[in-house]
């Protein structure tokens, strides 16, 4: 395992759809949160918005955080791939301002191909992930969720 990284991540909810990041590689399309990496000295709130301004070109509001989860790459289906990986999310709820309209930021990640409000009733069709938590994103069903989701993916 070469290091252990903390990510922040945005949930945005909006009448019925969520706000993801587009990516490509060579498997195909893929769905993300809005966020990414801790840098040193950065607070995970700081890191959420820095990241969402590369990202989606948003400023966001940020609200509580819902979820947490570990992802451990050699445990999961890309293993081939990513066996060295060991990521810790902190997915906090947030917002952006009623006229935001999806768009790259200035710094979109390398295989980003787009940004867009994905229908929560579409969301099991989508290469998402962490898959896990498309239950509780469907039914904007946060409250009995539980905050820890483990190594999921």
């Amino acid at each position: 395992m070469s290091h252990l990284r903390n990510s922040a991540k945005a949930i945005i909810i909006r009448d019925g759809s969520i706000l993801l990041t587009r990516n490509e590689d060579v498997s195909g399309l893929y769905y993300l949160f809005p966020g990414g990496g801790q840098e040193p000295g950065e607070t995970l709130h700081d890191a959420l918005r820095r990241e969402c301004r590369e990202e989606i070109a948003a400023e966001i509001i940020i609200g509580p955080l819902r979820f947490i989860r570990e992802y451990i790459g050699a445990h999961h289906e890309f293993a081939e791939h990513d066996s060295d990986s060991h990521q810790i999310e902190f997915m906090f709820l947030c917002d952006v301002k009623e006229d935001y309209e999806p768009r790259h930021g200035h710094t979109p990640d390398t295989r980003q191909v787009a940004v867009e409000w994905v229908e929560l009733s579409r969301l099991h069709e989508c290469a998402f992930y962490p898959k896990a938590l498309i239950p509780y994103l469907v039914q904007a069903d946060f409250g009995n969720a539980p905050v820890y989701l483990g190594d999921v993916n």
